[in-house]
């Protein structure tokens, strides 16, 4: 079974990468299989290592620094234990003096850029939309959490401390005595201890959640209920599996997760689109990439989208103001730029596929205020 490798990065990863600045810096991305044994994945980065040193010869670009940026990314393709370990794409962020990767879930397009700052559009997408989530089976007799990935079968994840069932929970069982005088308080005392259940599985669960990866839990009721009324984790997702997950294999699960996955992700699209709408109409949206930058550079856009397969050479001046250039080391992609100063002023960026974005453009902004 293939299992993929990813390391999602977080959100002071990207700031790093987002203020770097290097003349020679040089951004790869590479689709990869991880089911591979990472020989065609290295001689494709080898390729883009090619055309990523000859745009920097073609701009100038000090000699002993290439060589330097050279080596770094020689020395990663000659790596054929890295290699045998993937996802579905590669990032590679280098400089003659460093280098960073990432392996990611999503399929991005083979890329190589270079200018004095990286090229991270693509890697946004990583983040704007998981790829992955994380399924709680819970029945009152099991617990289980899997990892579920794109197109491979779920990983099972040993927690620490996690229980077993609700009797080594709580300590006791259930009540048998169902008689009518009795029958509120077994019902009552049934509730109390699948909550200190339900309380015990959470307090296991909270070192291995992450903030980027949803939660989708699957239980019967009102184990269902009664966990959501207790935990406080924000990675919960909205809306769980139904049915007993003893029932289902941990495929099913996956599969079943994966439609969750895809259900929230379209929801969130359709709900930033009528937000976009609204906005539209109160003058407080722009599509047009000169304004986006204007208003990106002010600090007053609170969410962009911006098409990660688009990338439009150019530069942007303190002010906002865009000069269009050709391509070379000496410019930078403009929608990835404007990414930049959207995120690091506190918006949110949706690197998104061209049909994702409102109005057709390939840029499109919600701005904080009417202009």
């Amino acid at each position: 079974m293939a299992i993929l490798h990813t390391d999602i990065p977080t959100r002071s990863q990207v700031d790093a990468l987002l203020t770097a600045r290097d003349p020679h810096s040089a951004s790869l991305y590479l689709p990869t299989d991880p089911a591979s044994n990472g020989d065609a994945e290295r001689v494709e980065l080898k390729n883009l290592t090619s055309s990523a040193l000859e745009q920097l010869r073609e701009g100038g670009a000090d000699k002993d620094e290439v060589g330097e940026l050279a080596d770094q990314l020689a020395d990663l393709a000659d790596d054929e234990m890295f290699f045998r370990y993937q996802a579905r794409s590669l990032a590679v962020f280098a400089t003659p003096t460093s280098i960073t990767t990432f392996r990611l879930p999503n399929q991005l397009r083979a890329a190589a850029e270079v200018s004095d700052r990286f090229h991270l559009k693509p890697l946004l997408r990583s983040i704007t939309f998981p790829h992955t989530a994380l399924v709680l089976a819970l029945a009152q007799n099991s617990v289980r959490l899997l990892e579920v990935l794109p197109e491979l079968d779920p990983v099972a994840i040993e927690v620490s401390g996690m229980p077993t069932d609700i009797d080594s929970a709580v300590g006791r069982a259930f009540p048998a005595d169902r008689s009518p005088i009795r029958r509120l308080q077994a019902d009552e005392g049934k509730k109390v201890r699948i909550r200190q259940f339900a309380r015990a599985v959470d307090r296991a669960l909270r070192p291995v959640l992450r903030g980027d990866v949803p939660l989708i839990l699957a239980a019967t009721e009102p184990l269902q209920s009664i966990f959501r009324s207790v935990s406080g984790a924000p990675e919960l997702a909205p809306v769980g599996l139904t049915g007993n997950p003893e029932e289902s294999t941990d495929r099913e699960l996956a599969s079943a997760a994966r439609s969750v996955l895809d259900d929230l992700h379209a929801d969130r699209l359709r709900e930033l689109h009528r937000l976009f709408d609204l906005r539209t109409g109160q003058g407080r949206t722009v599509t047009d990439v000169a304004g986006v930058a204007k208003y990106a550079t002010m600090g007053a856009v609170d969410t962009v989208f911006v098409d990660i397969d688009s990338t439009t050479p150019g530069v942007i001046d303190e002010a906002g103001a865009i000069e269009f250039e050709p391509t070379g080391a000496s410019s930078y992609g403009l929608q990835d730029e404007i990414a930049r100063r959207v995120w690091l002023t506190g918006g949110h960026v949706l690197a998104v596929r061209r049909d994702d974005i409102p109005a057709g453009a390939e840029t499109a902004a919600i701005l904080r205020y009417a202009p």
